[in-house]
């Protein structure tokens, strides 16, 4: 259904952004165009995109040439089921630049997808979920010591996110990152498990393997990378992992 026009947004109002990928694949269901913002506010140690952290080092562009790009795909997005998703960086560092973009797209009658760790006041993420079909929401670790030490960040406005989702209704798929010696604790991954249980609007979680593919952005920003060291984890590693956090059947 095409709701051209009934959400008002600043077609004027710009942002910073640092890529797009016209063909993804693996950011939400179907095929996506994928919108990468710059800005971040965590620093995640294993983060393949170093890049993007930085606001201003990203392409300042206004809503309607965003918009005006995506309408040249918008006849595939729409036969595979797909849309778009805003990733990053963290999308939710550009707030008002997010909620436009989301307005434009419900205007064109494309899916939208949120790829962000939560880190934001609820009423910012309130304001995105409203135009958001589906939240991916990278959750690293259930131990906010862990989490802390990964990140830099505090743990609790990630979870106060998941909860804001449930409230309002919106999907759900959690993004976890399987570090060997740092997110592969017994435990914590139950105890992940099981505090996800109480959110019937998580339609997915995804165990993500660790690697090193973007360690050279690291080297090329000059800026130490602190799992050199670290391996990616076996198949059977994941395995163990899938079957803690794996929803239960019927859900």
């Amino acid at each position: 259904m095409n709701l051209q026009g009934l959400l008002p947004y600043n077609k004027d109002l710009q942002g910073y952004i640092h890529s797009v990928e016209t063909g993804g694949m693996v950011d939400g269901p179907g095929i996506r165009y994928v919108l990468f913002f710059s800005g971040c506010n965590l620093r995640c140690q294993y983060c393949h995109n170093p890049d993007t952290w930085k606001l201003h080092d990203g392409q300042l562009t206004s809503v309607e040439d965003v918009i005006q790009d995506i309408r040249k795909y918008k006849s595939y997005l729409h036969f595979s089921g797909g849309g778009v998703t805003f990733t990053g960086g963290d999308p939710l560092v550009q707030s008002h630049f997010l909620v436009e973009l989301l307005k434009a797209c419900k205007n064109e009658g494309l899916h939208t997808a949120l790829d962000t760790a939560g880190y934001a006041p609820v009423d910012v993420a309130q304001r995105a979920l409203r135009y958001t079909d589906l939240l991916l929401l990278d959750l690293k670790s259930m131990n906010p010591f862990v989490y802390k030490d990964l990140t830099g960040v505090r743990l609790d406005p990630t979870l106060e996110v998941l909860r804001l989702s449930r409230n309002m209704g919106v999907p759900v798929w959690i993004r976890f990152v399987l570090v060997p010696g740092i997110t592969d604790n017994a435990d914590d991954l139950h105890a992940m498990a099981a505090f996800l249980e109480d959110f019937p609007n998580i339609e997915k979680i995804e165990v993500l393997p660790f690697h090193k593919m973007g360690e050279y952005k690291w080297e090329e920003l000059g800026v130490p990378y602190a799992l050199s060291a670290v391996e990616p984890p076996t198949q059977a590693e994941l395995d163990r992992v899938l079957e803690i956090l794996t929803l239960p059947p019927g859900r």
